[in-house]
């Protein structure tokens, strides 16, 4: 028996939706929750033949093209669309090229500009492979401070240093989900996810679960051995000028407890480099 998880998929964004939700009239009685096959061919103009032959399986190779008028008419989100790419073990052609592994000497400049909050730059595979010296006070408690995923899952540090552990382990497991859909050819996300795998339980069953988003901004519960707890916003930016990078900046309410604790941060890290 094969499986069918495009066509699982694909009825599973169908059902979701209502005509109501894409502006189409709805006419007699539905036996169906959400969208019919053929309101769903209409919306992504195809032959209602061969949408119905992707929901069955019998048709398993879409091209982008086909992908990318699916995922406009079943209002998928970027997360969901990279899931439905993945599913059709293709990818959109702008997505085709390997990550850059170099940060720009401007990017390099602007996390300096970040004095009292850290910043730093990450790759798909969750590498740090640039940051500014509050970002290194904030992961001194690490060793090293060399990848978010290894550190996480790996290193006895993060047991304390997440005050919410499990919840931060589910972010990390889920964003590596989904750049494996983006990047499914890039060596060292495949080396990292084998190895996290192999070391942690945890990870390889978080990874089972098939969870996929990434990350845009939210609100993160620290402890730092330091310095104590730190209550922090975050904000996470694509980098245009280098695909596949990621900015992200921590934040803290200005005037607030956790604020005086990243400047007490900043200046014990560098009286200790000093």
């Amino acid at each position: 028996m094969t499986t069918n998880d495009l066509g699982d998929f694909l009825r599973a964004q169908r059902a979701r939706l209502r005509p109501v939700d894409v502006a189409l009239a709805s006419h007699g009685r539905r036996r169906v929750a959400g969208l019919r096959r053929e309101e769903v061919a209409v919306l992504a103009g195809m032959n209602a033949d061969y949408y119905a032959r992707l929901e069955q399986g019998r048709e398993r190779s879409p091209s982008p093209q086909v992908l990318e008028a699916l995922g406009g008419a079943l209002r998928m989100d970027a997360a969901s669309r990279d899931h439905l790419y993945r599913l059709a073990h293709t990818l959109p052609a702008d997505r085709a090229a390997q990550p850059a592994e170099t940060v720009a000497p401007a990017l390099r400049q602007l996390l300096e500009g970040y004095a009292h909050t850290p910043a730093f730059v990450l790759n798909p595979a969750l590498d740090l492979l640039a940051a500014n010296p509050s970002a290194d006070a904030l992961f001194a408690p690490f060793h090293p401070a060399d990848n978010l995923a290894r550190m996480t899952f790996l290193d006895p540090a993060a047991g304390t240093f997440y005050a919410q552990r499990h919840e931060a382990a589910e972010a990390v497991a889920a964003s590596l989900q989904r750049a494996t859909g983006l990047y499914p050819h890039y060596p060292r996300l495949r080396e990292l996810v084998r190895t996290l795998s192999a070391a942690s339980e945890e990870f390889a069953a978080l990874c089972s679960s098939y969870a996929v988003y990434g990350k845009t901004g939210g609100a993160k519960e620290l402890v730092h051995p330091a310095v104590g707890r730190l209550s922090l916003t975050y904000q996470c930016f694509d980098v245009r000028a280098a695909p596949g990078q990621e900015l992200v900046v921590y934040h803290a309410e200005p005037d607030s407890p956790s604020s005086e604790a990243l400047s007490l941060l900043g200046s014990l890290h560098a009286t200790g480099r000093r």
